[in-house]
């Protein structure tokens, strides 16, 4: 099943491109044409940069990865927040800050300010607080939680970033590239595909279109959760097994052991004699003797059991 239909791009509007006046000639190579002075955009090449971008996403989460969601367009910020939430991914939809990747030290110590102050709220501790101090630190505590609040789970830098609008923002694309994070973008007329791992082709403008692109991605870590959940889960089933395994096999060599031992030549002497029993003496002219070497009596007393036995008959 694909994982987004020819449709489904039309009806949100990734086709349609900037105006002929604005774009970057490098996006030649994923337009389909010109209309009425806008440039529209081959769904054939979004339909399958959107393929390996989910591709990547799901097997990057599976492997235990995280994607980062960025868009701080108006029309983005909302569908960012929610499909990021959805997927349990972190995201930035309020103001990219600059050296969040490359300085992420510094604001990982923002965010666990973030984290501080919020547990002291929750605590009450605020209340005992004279009222300028406790308005202060609200305040500060606002502010950090508009441009952090979605990276507050955010523990280390992300395996890989989401972003939609390249060209606002470019911080973004400059410090993944710089530590060489993969990037997975859409990518307008005005945009330049070469910065990024994974171009979607498409229209990063409409409110439609945006949505979708952040559902696929979102779609694409929902699965990778999911493989990763079960993976997780097929090898601790194969390790109990093996526990079990181990402990029965331990258990039957405890009982092989507590049973009584050979204690003397007569037993051994016995159990070979009864085997003996019945066996006719060959038909080569011998005597039907056991070898004794090495054998000591056993060879002895099965010699006379057989040599009575021919008698006999």
């Amino acid at each position: 099943m694909a994982v987004v239909t020819m449709k489904e791009l039309l009806q949100a509007g990734l086709h349609f491109g900037h105006q002929t006046r604005k774009w970057d000639p490098r996006m030649e190579r994923y337009l389909a044409g010109e209309r009425n002075g806008i440039y529209l955009i081959d769904l054939k090449q979004t339909l399958f940069g959107v393929e390996k971008a989910y591709v990547f996403v799901r097997d990057l989460v599976a492997f235990g990865g995280n994607i980062l969601f960025v868009g701080t367009k108006k029309q983005v910020q909302d569908a960012m927040k929610e499909e990021a939430g959805q997927c349990g991914m972190p995201y930035i939809n309020e103001r990219w800050l600059g050296g969040l990747l490359t300085n992420f030290a510094t604001i990982s110590s923002r965010v666990s300010k973030l984290t501080e102050y919020e547990n002291s709220k929750s605590a009450g501790e605020f209340e005992g607080m004279p009222k300028k101090e406790a308005l202060q630190i609200s305040r500060e505590m606002e502010k950090l939680r508009k441009n952090l609040g979605g990276i507050k789970g955010l523990k280390k830098l992300p395996d890989a970033i989401f972003i939609i609008d390249t060209v606002k923002e470019h911080l973004a694309i400059t410090e993944a590239r710089k530590l060489k994070i993969p990037v997975v973008a859409v990518v307008d007329t005005n945009c330049n595909p070469d910065v990024v791992d994974f171009p979607i082709p498409g229209n990063d403008d409409a409110i439609r279109a945006s949505r979708l692109m952040c559902r696929v991605i979102s779609e694409a870590a929902k699965e990778g959760r999911y493989i990763n959940s079960r993976t997780v889960l097929s090898y601790s089933q194969v390790s109990d097994v093996a526990d079990e395994n181990v402990e029965d096999a331990s258990n039957d060599t405890t009982d092989r052991l507590s049973q009584p031992q050979v204690e003397n030549n007569e037993e051994v002497v016995i159990d070979i004699g009864e085997n003996f029993q019945g066996i006719d003496p060959p038909k080569d002219g011998t005597d039907g003797t056991i070898p004794d070497t090495n054998l000591g009596q056993v060879g002895e007393v099965n010699e006379v059991e057989l040599v009575d036995e021919s008698e006999g008959a």
